[in-house]
């Protein structure tokens, strides 16, 4: 097949879930003989590693100029004010650039693809007509978005949260309901797709993991808890900021000397201030490699309270052998079971309890921890995940 790949970004380096599982299909599907090209945003000019590894997973790579602003910048601040007017969502509109538009309509009428894949919602804009694009949906946005206004504290970010929750619902059922067909990362987002947005040309496909990847080596030193995650994503700073404040404390009730490691990139200034005078808690930022953190540690926890798709994060922990302690909407979308390969719990007492239970007993995180990697190794990989993905794209 030949097939155009659309993606606001490089997947170099790969630091984010939604990176990942494209990267991992992406390079299983060249390697069968696939031609693939990959339209995306210029790497700005310190990011050298995006373009230099494109060929990794594609045969032709389009690039088009545009500057996505650092939410720490006055132009974000722009665009925030602009969100009030703006009938395009935020998060969407920061991402359009007039000229890919034109020159990717350009460009699919002189290559004459098999196969169109608007990767992310935040792709869509792009496209002239979807009617010929396979939509492909890491997450239900309206439902992060909506989550953020159910959590927000202040009356004035429940209502922004609530406009762009309204914004982003009108958009994401234009483009569902144009898009050619839909493709899912889990059988509850495809449900909500359908319901929501009033779709049946929904598929969905799993989560994989790379078991040799995360098979165990040489660690970093350990922390009682550990949390994988991209820190300038709003769901994981808000989880990890109810964890800190409201689980955090209630474990050390009973585990006074009980560590944390946050490992992802971009921490926020309130997340750094909110953490500095805790010496028990290693805030990393960017690191070159996750799973030291991983194989070091002796809980994953994933306390999200916002969020949609898949995490990955998830797997991974399953595939390095650590016990995962999860929110059930952490662990959406995931066929896991609770007690069985993982726990669920969604209270700060209960959280507290399920990390605490771990911690004190070894024989039990490694049951759990081997029942886990069982589960994920028996259905879960990434080659099983891209057949199944290209069956359903053609």
């Amino acid at each position: 097949m030949k097939i155009l790949w659309v993606n606001p970004n490089f997947l170099h380096p790969t630091n984010k879930g939604g990176q990942i599982r494209t990267l991992e299909m992406m390079r299983r599907l060249l390697r069968k003989g696939h031609a693939i090209h990959y339209a995306t945003f210029e790497a700005p000019p310190d990011q050298p590693e995006g373009p230099a590894r494109a060929h990794e997973y594609s045969t032709r790579l389009h690039t088009f100029p545009h500057h996505v602003s650092s939410k720490r910048s006055p132009r974000f601040l722009l665009e925030l004010g602009a969100g009030l007017v703006s009938q395009m969502p935020v998060a969407i509109s920061r991402y359009y650039s007039p000229r890919m538009e034109q020159e990717l309509t350009a460009l699919i009428q002189r290559e004459r693809f098999d196969v169109q894949i608007c990767d992310f919602l935040v792709s869509a804009p792009h496209f002239a007509s979807l009617s010929k694009a396979v939509l492909f949906q890491h997450n239900v946005e309206t439902m992060i978005w909506r989550r953020h206004r159910d959590t927000a504290n202040g009356a004035l970010r429940r209502y922004y949260f609530g406009l762009q929750a309204e914004r982003m619902f009108r958009y994401e059922q234009k483009a569902c309901q144009q898009s050619a067909k839909i493709v899912a990362v889990s059988e509850a987002d495809a449900n909500t797709m359908r319901s929501m947005f009033g779709v049946t040309r929904v598929e969905h496909i799993g989560t994989g993991v790379d078991l040799d990847y995360f098979a165990t080596g040489k660690h970093e030193p350990g922390a009682d808890l550990v949390f994988v995650g991209s820190m300038d994503w709003m769901p994981n700073i808000d989880g990890m900021k109810w964890f800190v404040t409201e689980v955090l404390p209630l474990i050390r009730r009973r585990k006074p000397d009980c560590t944390l490691a946050i490992v992802g990139r971009a921490p926020n200034a309130e997340m750094q201030a909110l953490v500095s005078n805790d010496p028990r808690i290693h805030l990393t930022g960017t690191v070159p490699d996750i799973r030291p953190y991983l194989w070091g540690s002796s809980v994953s926890i994933v306390p999200l309270r916002i969020g949609g798709g898949t995490r990955l994060k998830i797997y991974e922990s399953m595939a390095a052998r650590i016990p995962v302690v999860s929110t059930a909407i952490g662990a959406e979308g995931l066929p896991v079971t609770d007690g069985g390969n993982i726990v669920l719990r969604d209270s700060p007492a209960a959280f507290a309890e399920g990390c605490l239970e771990l911690l004190a007993d070894p024989a039990g995180r490694n049951r759990l921890a081997t029942a886990a990697w069982d589960f994920v190794a028996e259905s879960f990989s990434w080659d099983q995940v891209t057949l199944d993905f290209e069956r359903k794209i053609t």
